[in-house]
């Protein structure tokens, strides 16, 4: 394999990622909190949708992720009042989320449906680009791209490295103990919820907006119940579900470089390629030794009232 077709190889794989990366970053920061919504894929839905809406109607696809951020955040609200203050089964309302957002974005692009936007311009990172394979890998993509960047190093620093991430995490295992310690047990789940919705959201929007800029019905192709699968594989770890979404990307444009070398495939095991492969690799990741989890929050989606 030559240096350019690996460095194109990498470069598709970190685009092919990303979606997956943010809403697994979003699932991780709600679940170390111990709320469980299984609502993904129906926020990406609806901030794919009504991102691409916006983005459309206003020709400025900034302004489109923006609404997406927001639609993903609103749906995010609904989850949490329900769920959290009105106290229903997290599950249950997460499921009908996924089942009203899949409705939602139909009803939102149904007179959109083929249309295309501009996508975003990317940015070439100075000398940093111009690294042999790595530079154009890294450094030549999307705002959006770094911004996972990011958004990875950042969460991770917060989960493993903050005062704030030893509260989230006691909230996730014991709430009674943190709310008798005096952390805000409630609001603070309102806000990794939220959180949570705004990633899912983004990554709805880059995927309608950015990486294939056009509006289809259900183009997440299932990437939230992806998501959240390797939240649990991940072992609710950062670093591994940022692994584990790109290994979904590779997985997802190998075919590509396989039909290039002559190699003919069934397209129905294409499409089960990457969601076979991303599954299997963690499975094999977590169960050596080295790679050991922590496990689950032990409060994750448990029905929480203050007593």
């Amino acid at each position: 394999m030559d240096a350019a077709l690996l460095e194109s190889l990498l470069f598709a794989t970190v685009r092919a990622g990303t979606p997956l990366l943010l809403v697994a970053l979003g699932a991780v920061l709600s679940e170390r909190s111990g709320v469980l919504n299984l609502g993904q894929e129906g926020m990406m839905l609806i901030g794919a949708a009504f991102g691409f809406v916006v983005g459309f109607k206003t020709g400025s696809g900034v302004v489109g992720l923006l609404a997406a951020i927001l639609a993903g955040a609103g749906a995010a609200l609904v989850f949490a009042v329900i769920a959290l203050t009105l106290l229903s089964n997290q599950v249950a309302t997460g499921l009908a989320l996924t089942i009203f957002g899949t409705g939602l974005s139909a009803l939102a692009g149904a007179n959109l449906v083929g249309r295309a936007v501009q996508p975003l311009a990317e940015w070439s990172i100075p000398l940093l680009s111009q690294i042999p394979i790595v530079g154009g890998a890294l450094f030549k993509h999307d705002p959006v791209v770094y911004l996972s960047f990011m958004l990875a190093i950042g969460l991770w620093w917060l989960t493993t490295r903050t005062r704030a991430g030893l509260v989230l995490r006691a909230i996730g295992e014991n709430p009674d103990a943190a709310r008798a310690v005096g952390f805000p047990v409630l609001r603070i789940r309102y806000l990794t919820t939220l959180g949570g919705g705004a990633l899912a959201g983004l990554a709805g929007g880059y995927l309608s907006l950015v990486y294939t800029p056009m509006w289809n019905e259900g183009l997440t192709a299932g990437r939230g119940w992806i998501g959240l699968a390797l939240v649990v594989f991940a072992s609710w770890r950062i670093e591994r579900a940022a692994l584990g979404a790109y290994l979904f990307g590779l997985a997802s444009i190998l075919h590509l470089l396989l039909q290039g070398f002559g190699i003919s495939i069934p397209p129905n095991l294409l499409a089960l390629l990457p969601y076979v492969v991303t599954i299997a690799v963690l499975v094999l990741l977590g169960n050596r030794r080295r790679f050991n989890a922590d496990g689950a929050p032990r409060a994750l989606g448990a029905t929480w009232r203050p007593t």
